[in-house]
């Protein structure tokens, strides 16, 4: 079902095009409220109970838990995906000789990360060329080889949303033993993803983006095998066993509280963040992912063949996620266009040689005439 435009819910002036989400998504009205809120709890501490530590965090796992098909229990809560990336990188295991498999511009925090854990070990980085044909599936599934022992994804290409089939993808990993890790930050909330199909042993996604959450918040999904003989990148009181009991903390505990919560980064209750995070996930929730995905899969195909009559072309639909679309023309964008695009009010972004279009469901056919009308000028 295609939903019709929320501009409502948003604080955005009339006269400004925003088409950016894949750098960063406005706050909904009510989720500022929240954080608002919660950043306001902090001038009266005294009425802050010991259980408020647990109950916030709590909502927010089980919201992200219903989005992606999984248990509240799976869901860690972190400051970063770059966090979430470096917990499976600590986890997973890897000897000399092996590879790491990653895609040619891949987003740096789900890079660097397997860099230093593939220097640790002995073991190789290798990188599958970007494909000319733009089917990063096929790409990967005939990139992973004998030595191949991680697979580390996106579900799309953060510079132009190139599509990851990530269950054929996933298939071929566990037939062959391989483990998966996920950065999922920028298709999570705007791409349906179900992890019981899936099977990833870590997946992670920050909020700020297609969450429609705040900065400095992430979630983790962790697969059952890892909860109960992983190890985290830090050590802090909440995630113990018995840390509910704030009279016994001193009673040092070895083991953790159940689930994925021993990779929880320490201050995981932030009293404004959480709520903030967890109002976005739960409009989301209302609305349904998948009705998400068809809207803006419709504005980007409108996009697409619109801007074919200004010279720039697009990935075919079947090779790119529905809610992204790169504009490309020959050769790089030209200086300036950023500028120029800004002058008019209208927001993209710049990623290698693609202009990256990213609406969502604040954005209607007022807007991409206002895109069109603008390249059509700066170009």
């Amino acid at each position: 079902m295609r939903l019709t435009s929320q501009r409502h819910l948003f604080d955005i002036p009339e006269d400004v095009t925003y088409l950016n989400c894949a750098y960063m998504s406005p706050l909904m009205n009510e989720v500022r409220r929240a954080g608002v809120e919660g950043l306001i709890r902090k001038a009266h501490p005294w009425e802050i109970r010991p259980e408020d530590f647990f109950t916030g965090s709590d909502r927010l796992r089980a919201a992200f838990a219903e989005l992606v098909g999984a248990d509240a229990s799976d869901i860690a809560i972190v400051p970063a995906a770059s966090y979430g990336v470096s917990t499976a990188a600590r986890n997973l295991p890897l000897a000399a000789g092996d590879d790491v498999l990653v895609v040619e511009d891949q987003f740096p925090s789900n890079v660097y990360p397997w860099i230093e854990r593939v220097r640790e070990a002995g073991a190789s980085l290798r990188k599958i060329d970007r494909p000319g044909d733009g089917d990063w599936t096929k790409a990967v599934l005939e990139g992973i080889g004998r030595r191949t022992t991680i697979v580390a994804l996106p579900q799309c290409h953060w510079t132009d949303g190139g599509l990851f089939d990530l269950e054929r993808i996933a298939e071929r990993c566990r037939e062959q033993k391989i483990a998966l890790s996920l950065d999922v930050t920028q298709s999570a909330g705007a791409c349906p993803i179900d992890v019981g199909r899936i099977q990833p042993d870590f997946m992670t996604a920050a909020t700020y983006k297609w969450l429609l959450g705040p900065y400095s918040l992430g979630l983790l999904y962790v697969s059952k095998r890892w909860q109960e003989e992983g190890v985290p990148i830090e050590h802090n009181w909440i995630h113990r066993k018995g840390s509910e009991n704030f009279a016994r903390l001193a009673d040092y505990q070895d083991s953790y509280a159940a689930g994925a919560v021993r990779y929880d980064v320490g201050e995981r209750a932030n009293f404004a963040l959480v709520p903030a995070a967890e109002k976005g996930l739960r409009r989301i929730l209302a609305w349904g992912v998948s009705n998400i995905a068809e809207s803006l899969a419709a504005m980007t195909a409108q996009i697409a063949e619109r801007v074919r009559e200004l010279g720039f072309e697009t990935p075919p639909a079947g090779t790119r996620a529905g809610h992204y679309i790169g504009l490309k023309m020959k050769g790089d964008p030209p200086e300036g266009l950023l500028a120029k695009l800004a002058e008019r009010k209208v927001y993209v972004g710049v990623r290698g040689s693609s202009i990256r279009v990213t609406p969502h469901l604040y954005n209607d056919d007022r807007d991409i005439g206002r895109l069109l009308e603008a390249l059509r000028d700066a170009t």
